[in-house]
């Protein structure tokens, strides 16, 4: 097993933690992260691997929340593009400036100039840090977005957000190593089973679900970074919270690219959502759907891939349409939104609620809950956390330096890339230093290559086998056969549908 996460296994059972973060999301990676950095001794522990569940199902976008400006949340829109430009500052490589080239149909409820006047204000609320937004005619967009049916259209505008070029789960991951490199301890495929406070720490039991056998972890606080499965966290520490999750499935497909890398297409689409074709190397990722579900592993049904065709083809002018053969990869999470708890929430609201944060906190159990919340907040989340744990009497220092912000490029020995991106001395520091448990790890979430290259591309792919040695060593045989051995795979770990259209 890996050894770095022994390592982690070994100090975390050895003696109390100060913080036991449970969710190794992005708001527990960034949790982690920020407490690591300011000297509390922090342990993040997750029944699957980094990322794995909503935060690898991402549009990949940094953005500051455009889709507020309808709503009037001015002051949240705010916040996130506050946030959004500390991460453009912070991750130069990682979070890039992209143009959104947005289609208006004839007929849509707000006319051209107000979405146009609604988009520069946004611009003006981003502290002008973008690119100003433009008008867009008919002419422009037949002229310079061809695949777009401009038949049907009033205009347009232009305007800039974010896109993480690599992937999202990469990106949590970034924090997930800043824990590690500032002494904390991480854990991947680590289930918290059960957990009791007594005098003064949370005595937890977890289940070793790679290596096997039980842990036992004491910490004097807990953080609950259970994204989706927050609620059900906080009934096993018997914690009463004042607010809940309302569960949001979102699906997105991967399909060959449409349009330039360099241009986001941004629709409304037949739900009156904004609708995306966002840049994913050599495919272009479509979404995303909005469904209320009350299951945290909801997956893609026939109707959200029906949706998301459907839509695509209405609003493009393709030589030959989209069709379920050319899905690459399903892409599907499930958003958890806060509500307070005594709020009733009809299905006419739904759409209309926001992707806020709450730091819930129990000062006297020592625990902390993060409700709600979003990948462009995330260092908001990483500092709230940090201040709760430290009202709970930890003591913990200012960071000695930034906590957070992308690491130099350091220099690439000359080897030409053994699969996707990656080269042997690439592959071998993923193998000492990024916990790559499965091979699912490696293919879906420390890089894209899961999502942009379809099933059978990746089986006969004459690099792989190889990576695998490197990643595995004598386990590469068992990884590859348990990979491939699993129908799912070809949807990201969703229920597969065939190439006729019927879920399998």
């Amino acid at each position: 097993m890996n050894a770095l996460r022994q390592h982690c296994i070994d100090r975390a059972c050895a003696e109390p933690l100060d913080v036991l973060v449970v969710g190794g999301g992005i708001n527990g990676a960034v949790s982690a992260a920020a407490l690591a950095a300011r000297g509390a001794k922090v342990a993040l522990v997750d029944q699957g691997d980094f990322a794995s569940c909503t935060s690898q199902s991402s549009s990949n976008l940094a953005w500051g929340g455009i889709k507020y400006m309808e709503t009037f949340e001015f002051g949240l829109v705010r916040e996130l593009c506050r946030s959004r430009n500390r991460l453009m500052e912070a991750y130069p490589r990682q979070v890039q400036e992209i143009r959104f080239f947005t289609s208006i149909a004839k007929g849509f409820r707000k006319p051209r100039w107000m979405v146009f006047l609604g988009a520069l204000l946004y611009w003006l609320i981003g502290a002008c840090r973008t690119r100003p937004p433009r008008l867009l005619s008919r002419a422009a967009i037949r002229r310079e977005a061809p695949m777009v049916r401009s038949d049907v259209l009033a205009g347009g505008i232009e305007y800039s957000d974010c896109l993480l070029p690599e992937n999202d789960a990469r990106f949590v991951f970034g924090f997930v190593r800043r824990a590690l490199d500032r002494g904390g301890m991480a854990i991947n495929y680590c289930e918290l089973a059960a957990a009791e406070r007594r005098d003064g720490l949370w005595h937890c039991a977890l289940r070793d679900r790679a290596g096997g056998g039980s842990l036992s972890i004491r910490a004097r606080c807990i953080v609950n970074a259970a994204g989706p499965l927050a609620d059900a966290l906080n009934a096993k520490l018997g914690i009463a919270s004042p607010y809940r999750h309302l569960l949001s499935k979102g699906v997105h497909i991967v399909v060959p690219r449409i349009g330039p890398a360099s241009r986001v297409l941004a629709f409304f689409a037949s739900d009156g959502r904004l609708f995306f074709m966002i840049p994913m190397g050599n495919r272009t990722s479509i979404g995303t759907t909005d469904t209320r579900v009350d299951d945290a592993a909801a997956g893609p049904t026939e109707e959200d891939i029906g949706f998301l065709l459907d839509n695509a083809n209405a609003l493009l002018a393709l030589d030959n349409p989209l069709a379920l053969t050319d899905v690459v990869a399903v892409r599907c999470g499930v958003r958890p939104l806060v509500v307070r708890r005594d709020r009733a929430v009809e299905d006419a609201d739904w759409m209309a609620l926001s992707r806020r944060h709450v730091i819930d906190r129990h000062p006297a159990e020592a625990a902390c809950a993060i409700y709600g919340g979003k990948l462009t907040d995330c260092l908001n989340v990483g500092d709230e956390v940090a201040g709760a744990i430290r009202s709970f009497g930890v003591a913990l220092r200012e960071p000695d330096g930034p906590w957070y912000g992308e690491e130099p490029a350091g220099e690439e020995p000359e080897e030409p890339p053994l699969i996707g991106a990656c080269t042997r001395t690439r592959l071998r520091r993923m193998a000492e230093g990024e916990m790559v448990v499965h091979l699912e790890d490696f293919l879906r979430r420390r890089t894209l290559l899961a999502l942009v290259l379809d099933h059978d591309a990746l089986r006969t792919h004459p690099g792989l086998p190889e990576a695998a040695r490197i990643l595995f060593g004598e386990r590469a045989e068992e990884e590859l056969r348990r990979y491939f051995a699993r129908d799912a795979e070809p949807w990201a770990g969703h229920p597969p549908l065939d190439k006729d259209g019927s879920m399998c």
